[in-house]
């Protein structure tokens, strides 16, 4: 993979791009925005694309990354794709091919990174957000160690060059990493990271064992109403964001995302607006001082964006 990417080395010696193009699409947003800005973070230089197969989006980003190769801008192997598994397809038996359902939406033979979306087993069915009569989520009694054996099966397979979790606290995580029989650990846990929820021991846990901590939500969210309660307060308004934004001529969204790169947290950044991609790439570009990281430090409230029972990595 070449690009003006820094990279991070995975525990099963891949590389992935230390920072990444996020692909939620709320539902007032037509697909067809998923699939142009994906074009334009490629164009712009974003070699890590991060999807789900809950985003509903594969179709979109795949037909993005084929359409770029096509064209001669990338090829397969420059591309860092990660997608997920649905807490609805959590018995193993359902493991590889909801893997292959999400290759056969994208149209691709392989995902770099396959991640388990959320640690906690739903109905299986058709349904993402299976409820019952009283509008509460109906769970399935799945172990997600059988679970991750079914995914370990998908990296044997070739289907996903890595794999990894997403949504797990360090005590979920545990419950794998001493799993009986355990054959790949997992390489990775996406989770909600930002200034104001740092995750400074799960990021300490993560280092620990060697397990990389990717942000999603690393700008504050894009505050979709469906998920943002619409008076949280505005990181990227945060008084101290904007006076580092100042000293060092930068965005508070470059200051924000430096801050996690600088962690050695792998970032994903999400935007529709093509000077926005090519602003966030600029991250490699400086650094902030000891004292600069230490006062984003202290403005950790451990305060999330998203619901906490069930962060869809946005």
């Amino acid at each position: 993979m070449n690009s003006k990417h820094s990279y991070v080395t995975l525990n099963d010696g891949h590389l992935i791009p230390a920072l990444g193009f996020g692909t939620y699409t709320p539902e007032e947003v037509p697909k067809s925005k998923t699939l142009e800005a994906t074009k334009l973070a490629i164009d712009a230089g974003f070699r890590h694309i991060d999807t789900a197969y809950a985003y509903q989006v594969e179709e979109e980003v795949g037909q993005a990354i084929r359409n770029k190769i096509e064209e001669g801008t990338v090829k397969r192997e420059d591309i860092f794709l990660t997608s997920k598994l649905w807490c609805t397809f959590f018995r193993p038996d359902l493991v590889q091919s909801s893997l292959e359902r999400s290759l056969a939406n994208l149209k691709l033979d392989y995902v770099d990174l396959y991640l388990m979306h959320y640690p906690v087993p739903m109905k299986q069915g058709d349904d993402l957000f299976p409820t019952d009569e009283h509008g509460k989520s109906i769970l399935d009694t799945v172990d997600f160690c059988a679970t991750w054996e079914a995914m370990e099966k998908c990296k044997d397979a070739g289907l996903a060059k890595s794999i990894g979790v997403s949504n797990f606290n360090h005590r979920q995580l545990e419950q794998i990493l001493n799993k009986p029989g355990l054959k790949h650990k997992p390489v990775c846990n996406q989770v909600e990271c930002h200034p104001y929820l740092n995750q400074g021991k799960l990021l300490d846990f993560c280092k620990s064992k060697d397990i990389v901590l990717v942000a999603y939500g690393a700008l504050g969210t894009q505050r979709y109403k469906r998920w943002v309660d619409q008076s949280s307060p505005v990181l990227l308004n945060d008084p101290v964001l904007g006076a580092l934004a100042k000293k060092y001529n930068r965005s508070a969204a470059l200051i924000a995302i430096r801050y996690q790169v600088q962690r050695g947290v792998v970032t994903l950044a999400q935007s529709f607006k093509e000077q926005e991609m090519k602003e966030n790439l600029q991250v490699f570009g400086f650094q902030l001082s000891l004292e600069d990281m230490k006062m984003i430090d202290g403005l950790n409230r451990n305060f999330r964006y998203l619901p906490a029972e069930l962060n869809i990595s946005v």
